[in-house]
């Protein structure tokens, strides 16, 4: 049973409360966006009835795509685009604009034509017609779309924090990378929170205008204590935000990492030596999806740096063919992404994490299975759960299926990194392709299948780094140089388990480290 009291305020009641700060306030701006949009186009179709169809449909066809397809085209798009909160609130914007529109055109077409024939047998024209009849008649239908618009903003909000636009979403996709319910909970609790927050605080302001119209008064005591509540949410939150430093002080780059744990214990050792070692402050922008999001955004400078992995910046980035000497793949990504993309390279951290095929041990056992070439033998009979990453990569199933024969009973099953373990666990597939310093692997008393064959190449984990943010900022390269070689493959398998498995909390797993190699006091 959780103790919900040493889970929410020991450990993380305060980030809980930061990400909650951040979320309403990605809805918050999101919502002033589509108001300034909405209700302008709302009325221009009443005025201009050709356009309604088409506006209409437009924005009903925003609301058909899937958010995160949304979230993800925008990660290319020019100025709107790329990772953080920029393109989280124009995606946020444009699912709560049908709503609006379409409230605004309905309320305001469905005002009795007997009294806008009044209004104008008074002597008004269409501006006042407007603003002084039709709005305060249609408002309370334009106000259940922005109540509407309003929860599926805090609901949407949560993912994006897979494009580093903060929130809530953090907590759930940490959940889902390290399979932790409680972490899940942390963030679905609070944005359901918020979700009905907004609704009933709206619904309120609904209702004291209903009222109104009626001549029934103001507001009932239970929409001021609706109110009351909100202002001390909004109030908490605010107090809780990260308060700016002043630039000459303290300035602030963003560190990065991809959708899995350790990727984000990387990432936050990377943000502590920084914050230790400079004068900078570090913005977090974890689990922030693929090598290829990381990518993109170390290259725009929306992140500064992150940590990447040699086989995967050869195979994957650059397209080429793989090979088994490491220094050699090292030197070449250096150099290619230098020339190619303006990235510093720095030298490794001291560890290979390695695609790792795993089995149960109890499979291992009633097969005498240990290379990868044995269990070829059997994966006629088997079901494979495989990430989406290595499902494609040049380096990934395809060129392994081809080169150990490998033909499964059914297509492999593409699967979230963070469900293959417990996927594998609970027998609903039989081998999966994870990490060979996964903390998982060791937990589960599960088994890795040698590559006999070497078919993958070296895959050291590397510092890389936005050149022009380096030359800004010179301090930089010598607190991420003193990582080099500090952390073994054992260290980092150990430290993925104390999340995966014992729930501790990122920033102490990673002081923990640095405290121990000397590097923080």
């Amino acid at each position: 049973m959780l103790n919900l009291e040493n889970w929410f305020l020991g450990r993380y009641g305060g980030e809980i409360g930061e990400r909650a700060a951040e979320h309403l306030l990605l809805v918050a701006i999101a919502m002033l966006v589509a108001l300034a949009l909405g209700l302008p186009l709302g009325i221009l179709i009443t005025r201009r009835p050709r356009l309604a169809a088409p506006i209409l449909g437009l924005a009903n066809g925003v609301q058909t795509i899937p958010s995160l397809a949304i979230f993800g085209f925008l990660l290319s798009v020019p100025l709107l685009g790329g990772v953080g909160k920029v393109p989280a609130i124009v995606a946020l914007s444009l699912y709560a604009l049908l709503p609006i529109i379409r409230n605004t055109y309905t309320g305001i077409m469905n005002v009795d034509p007997s009294i806008r024939e009044a209004g104008r047998g008074m002597g008004m024209g269409d501006r006042q017609l407007l603003w002084q009849v039709e709005i305060p008649l249609a408002l309370s239908v334009i106000l259940a779309g922005v109540r509407v618009a309003a929860v599926i903003s805090v609901g949407i909000a949560t993912i994006a924090a897979a494009i580093g636009g903060g929130g809530l979403g953090v907590f759930i996709f940490r959940g889902i990378s390290t399979v932790d319910n409680e972490l899940l909970l942390a963030g679905a609790i609070p944005a359901a929170v918020l979700a009905l927050a907004a609704d009933r605080f709206l619904g309120g302001v609904e209702q004291f205008w209903q009222r109104r119209q009626r001549g029934e008064g103001g507001m009932t005591r239970a929409a001021w204590v609706q109110l009351g509540i909100l202002g001390l949410l909004l109030g908490l939150g605010a107090m809780l935000l990260p308060q700016p430093q002043q630039a000459t002080e303290r300035e602030q780059i963003a560190i990065g990492s991809k959708n899995f744990t350790e990727q984000a214990i990387l990432g936050e050792i990377l943000a502590q030596q920084i914050e230790a070692r400079t004068n900078l402050t570090v913005d977090r922008r974890f689990y922030l999806g693929g090598t290829f999001i990381c990518h993109e955004a170390v290259k725009t400078g929306e992140i500064a740096g992150y940590v990447e992995y040699t086989g995967t910046a050869f195979t994957g980035v650059l397209n080429q063919p793989p090979i088994g000497d490491p220094q050699a793949v090292f030197q070449q990504v250096k150099q290619a992404y230098d020339e190619k993309f303006q990235l510093e390279v720095f030298p490794g951290l001291g560890f290979e994490n390695t695609f790792a095929l795993t089995i149960r041990r109890e499979d291992a056992e009633k097969w005498s299975l240990s290379t990868l070439s044995e269990a070829a033998r059997y994966a006629s009979q088997w079901r494979a759960g495989f990430g989406s990453e290595f499902l494609n990569r040049e380096d990934g199933y395809p060129g392994l299926a081809k080169t150990y024969g490998l033909k499964f009973a059914e297509a492999p099953q593409e699967m979230d990194l963070g469900l293959i373990y417990r996927a594998l666990q609970q027998k609903q597939v039989d081998i999966v392709a994870g990490s060979s310093t996964d903390g998982a692997i060791a937990a589960l008393n599960l088994v890795i299948l040698q590559d006999d064959r070497q078919y993958f190449p070296p895959y050291e984990a590397v510092p890389i780094f936005n050149q022009e943010i380096l030359r800004q900022y010179p301090q930089l390269s010598r607190a991420i140089s003193q990582l080099s070689g500090r952390i073994s493959a054992e260290e980092m398998q150990q430290m993925n388990l104390q999340i995966d498995q014992q729930s501790r909390p990122l920033a102490e797993v990673a002081r923990q480290f640095l405290r121990a190699e000397g590097l923080l006091p």
